[in-house]
Parts: structure tokens; C-alpha cells; sequence
């Protein structure tokens, strides 16, 4: 972590020195103006060094919610848990379950919040959506073997405090349209029969949305998402009953 620490520092201060820089160079700049992508790039590198695994963002309403509730469930993952309902989808109305998304997050991330936001919530399961950020290169360059570790520990972690594991396949995508070029579709397709083969081996229970989410190839289906990435309300629409029977299951 400290050594993540000091790498994120070098490329922010690199990144704020060449801004600088540039500012020199222009006839433009100690008047405000619109928030440039620069400058966007920079706060969010500055974020990382601060929060890496994004601790702060659940911190109070974990602290409020119940100590125990029957029936809770964790939906843990990144942007496309976390904007289930932003993006026009109905998060489980009437149900005990708790949305952990957070934008942007890697499984690396995720493994260091398990313990606050998934753990320490005492849930009866937890469903977790992961590795797309991954095979973007959100925080680096990762194997799908990295990917797979991870999750495997965060499964042994959530069993190892008798919470049930339900493993979500990684939704469909031709392309990221903030990394464009790195044709995830078929490592998606190669991570999901890993997740599906493990679930099998473990006897837990393998979410499929992928299946019913992806065109002939491996991109999403026409109308379902915002951006080939990130569901809108139909295609939460098509996730949400298929959450509910996979829970179903024993």
C-alpha cells in the first residue's frame, strides 16, 4: 500500500508540474474557468493517494445502519452496482439490501473495503459484480489471473464469516469509452467461464447476466445501456429478476 502510495505521488506531482507548465505557456489561466479534463485526471489521481480503496465513501452509513437485519444483502462492485439506481434502475424496493458500489473500482480496491463495507454489515450474503475495471486498467495494468485471485479471496473472506457468496458474471462490452482500444470482450467472456467454473467448484451460486445482457459479439445489446458499459433502466430491468432468483437459491 505505502509503495502504491509513493507511485501515485510521483505520477500526481509529474502531472501537476507539466500543468503548470502549460499554464505558463498560456495567455489564459488565473481566471477561473471550466474544469478541463486535466485538471478532472489530477483530482482523481490525488483521491487514490488519499483513499485508495475509496473507505471514506460508506464509512458513515455503514456506521448507521442497523447491526442486524434479517435478510440483508450486500451488492458489492463497481460503477454498475453503484449507479443502480442513478441510472434509472428500482433498487430491490421493500428489501433489505444495501448497495457497496463504487464508481470506478478494481477488485484490488474492493478487497481492502470487504471487511467495513461487506463484513462488518453481518449480512445473510453478498452479491458481488467485479473485473471489468480491471480489464480497463482503472488501476493499472491486471491478468485475469490477478482478477481471479481476488475474488477467490474475497469469497474465502465472506465465507469465512458464514456470509453466502453469489459470484456475478462481468457484464458485456466491446469498448470502454474512457480506454478505448482494448477489446475486453473476449477476456469478459474467458473471466466469467472462470467465475462460473469456480462457483461449480465451490458449490455457490454463479449470477448470469451476461447471457442475457450481450449481442453475437460480446458487446451489449442495443437500448440496454448508456454507453455499452454502464446499464440504463432496461437493462437493470433484465438484472434485477435475476438477482432475486439466484438469491433464491440454496
Amino acid at each position: 500500500m505505502e509503495r502504491m502510495r509513493l507511485v501515485l505521488s510521483a505520477v500526481l506531482v509529474l502531472a501537476v508540474q507539466s500543468g503548470a507548465m502549460v499554464g505558463q505557456r498560456s495567455a489564459v489561466s488565473q481566471t477561473a474557468g471550466p474544469e478541463t479534463a486535466e485538471v478532472r485526471k489530477i483530482a482523481s489521481l490525488q483521491a487514490k493517494v488519499d483513499d485508495f480503496a475509496g473507505l471514506a465513501r460508506y464509512r458513515a452509513a455503514d456506521a448507521e445502519l442497523a447491526p442486524m437485519e434479517k435478510g440483508r444483502v450486500v451488492f458489492y462492485g463497481d460503477s454498475i452496482t453503484d449507479a443502480w439506481v442513478r441510472n434509472g434502475g428500482k433498487f430491490f424496493p421493500g428489501k433489505p439490501y444495501v448497495n457497496r458500489g463504487i464508481s470506478g473500482q478494481t477488485t484490488p480496491q474492493m478487497l481492502i473495503r470487504m471487511r467495513q463495507d461487506v463484513i462488518d454489515l453481518h449480512p445473510d450474503a453478498v452479491v458481488i459484480l467485479a473485473g471489468t475495471n480491471d480489464i480497463a486498467g482503472n488501476t493499472g495494468p491486471s491478468t485475469l489471473g490477478m482478477i481471479e485471485d481476488n475474488l477467490m479471496s474475497m469469497t474465502e473472506l465472506a465465507k469465512a464469516n458464514h456470509i453466502r457468496v453469489v459470484l456475478a458474471s462481468v457484464l458485456p462490452t466491446a469498448d470502454y469509452p474512457w480506454h478505448r482500444g482494448q477489446n475486453p470482450a473476449p477476456k469478459i467472456r474467458e473471466l466469467n467461464a472462470w467465475i462460473a467454473e469456480y462457483c461449480m467448484q465451490k458449490k455457490m451460486t454463479y449470477l448470469d447476466y451476461y447471457s442475457a445482457m450481450a449481442d453475437a459479439n460480446g458487446g451489449m445489446k442495443p437500448g440496454i445501456s448508456i454507453d455499452g458499459v454502464h446499464p440504463n433502466a432496461e437493462g437493470y430491468a433484465i438484472m434485477e429478476p435475476l438477482a432475486e432468483k439466484a438469491l433464491g437459491k440454496k
